[in-house]
């Protein structure tokens, strides 16, 4: 890369010239491509974020829980069988009315079947159902915008990698050019040429330079650990990322209008408020009689204490009405304690309209203020650059002191800092453009990856009678 070099002679009008100076190259920008079978892009980790985070499979698992309630509440609609069997020892000691004793030690036992099948509890059964069925679909939406988040830390901590090993390697160029600076400024010094406040100049900047740079790499360091946090693995060799505006609406009100349409967390809202107010009627399914029928068949034997009798077998069917006069008042009071959560969810489904739009909004001017904010960076650059082999020139020619360099010097690495920034601002804020209009997914990027579609697991236990298995095998 770019530097002074160190050999340094007096100029014909007594000042003094670098040799080998050229410009820095721009290879500290994000825009560079990396040419390498190795290289790792921005949607390989996207793929692998998506496969192994633990934060998003443990989102997926709480949804695959959150669908057993539908089978739970489907539950009621089906017969329920009860078995049961006793045995004991019994010893028994009658006394006539002719005071002749009977006396014996029985082995009583009892096996019996018990079927019970509601016809009727006010609707409960299918209010239970259609409450489960909504918690299921606001639990999917609560699984996309968890994967949305996921996939927006994936993308910020690649971004971060990128740009503090972009910028540790400016920092790290800065300090060889300033090395040597100093190296010249002190043969000039032996030479005469300058005074002990150039020295001292050059030490200064130097030192600034060095801690500069250790804060780059420690910042490096900490962006590849949470890099191996959130994506799987330790960074490799990263390629550069490109903003997904062609993703994004082409306007506000569009980007807006589609967040509100699609976003998981209104989606997610909706569905809550569906939950709220089935809610209400499954309150009310307790002032409402309930009827059932009850069927049963059993064998008893040993058990008559009067010994007149070895075996008894029983079957009936029994019917049930059930109407209820007065609980005390708590129906009433969990009915209206329903009404009131359901007022709460619907201003929660307003309360987040307006944030999704404020967070559009907020994400749109933020992508389009990164945009003039890379092209001032990039002017900045170039006009730095051409500044510093301008001051190094009329140093050369005795114009220029070693403070005008050591300063064109620093604006050139502060410029390159704020371009390298910029460019990572602007692929972010695009992708926090898409994640708050609710598209940031497998299906809006293309990755290449199989989807994890949460509708298998629900049909595949939703009508499931029995079996302790998941459909995973656990």
């Amino acid at each position: 890369m770019g530097g002074v070099a160190s050999s340094a002679g007096v100029g014909r009008a007594g000042g003094f010239r670098f040799a080998g100076i050229r410009p820095a190259c721009a290879a500290f920008g994000l825009l560079v491509t990396v040419s390498s079978s190795s290289a790792e892009t921005l949607p390989d980790a996207l793929v692998r974020t998506y496969q192994t985070n633990p934060q998003l499979n443990a989102e997926r698992a709480r949804q695959r829980g959150t669908d057993e309630n539908v089978p739970q509440a489907l539950a009621a609609y089906r017969p329920q069988l009860v078995a049961s069997l006793s045995s004991g020892l019994q010893a028994v000691r009658n006394i006539l009315p002719d005071n002749t004793v009977q006396s014996a030690t029985l082995k009583p036992w009892t096996i019996g079947l018990t079927v019970t099948q509601i016809l009727f509890n006010g609707y409960k059964t299918a209010n239970n159902v259609r409450v489960a069925e909504f918690q299921v679909k606001s639990g999917r939406e609560a699984l996309r915008n968890v994967e949305q988040g996921v996939l927006l830390d994936a993308v910020t901590a690649y971004m971060n990698v990128m740009a503090n090993y972009a910028l540790s390697e400016a920092q790290r160029t800065n300090v060889q050019v300033l090395r040597e600076i100093q190296a010249t400024t002190k043969k000039r010094l032996d030479a005469g040429d300058v005074t002990p406040t150039d020295t001292a100049q050059a030490e200064s900047r130097l030192s600034r330079g060095l801690a500069d740079l250790n804060a780059a790499e420690v910042a490096l360091a900490i962006s590849k650990e949470i890099y191996k946090q959130v994506i799987g693995d330790p960074p490799g060799q990263l390629v550069a990322a490109s903003p997904v505006d062609r993703l994004i609406p082409t306007s506000e009100g569009g980007a807006v209008e589609l967040a509100g349409n699609q976003h998981p967390a209104v989606l997610g809202a909706g569905y809550d408020v569906d939950v709220a107010t089935v809610s209400i009627k499954l309150a009310e399914s307790a002032l409402l009689p309930t009827l059932s029928v009850q069927g049963s068949v059993s064998r008893s034997v040993q058990s008559d204490p009067t010994l007149t009798t070895s075996q008894t077998d029983q079957a009936s069917v029994i019917g049930q009405l059930n109407v209820p006069i007065y609980d005390g008042g708590t129906a009433a009071s969990q009915t209206r304690q329903a009404k009131e959560v359901a007022s709460q969810s619907r201003m929660v489904l307003e309360q987040m309209r307006n944030q999704t739009r404020t967070a559009v909004v907020s994400a749109w001017v933020a992508n389009e203020g990164t945009k003039v904010a890379l092209r001032a960076a990039e002017s900045e650059v170039r006009a730095a650059d051409i500044a510093l082999q301008g001051v190094r020139r009329e140093a050369a020619g005795g114009q220029r002191t070693t403070i005008d360099v050591l300063n064109a010097q620093q604006d050139l690495t502060n410029a390159r800092t704020r371009q390298i920034g910029a460019q990572r601002d602007r692929v972010i804020a695009s992708y926090t453009l898409l994640s708050a209009v609710g598209r940031l997914d497998v299906h809006a990027l293309n990755l290449n990856t199989p989807d994890y579609a949460p509708d298998v697991h629900y049909h595949q236990v939703r009508d499931a009678w029995h079996g302790l298995r998941t459909p995973s095998g656990q």
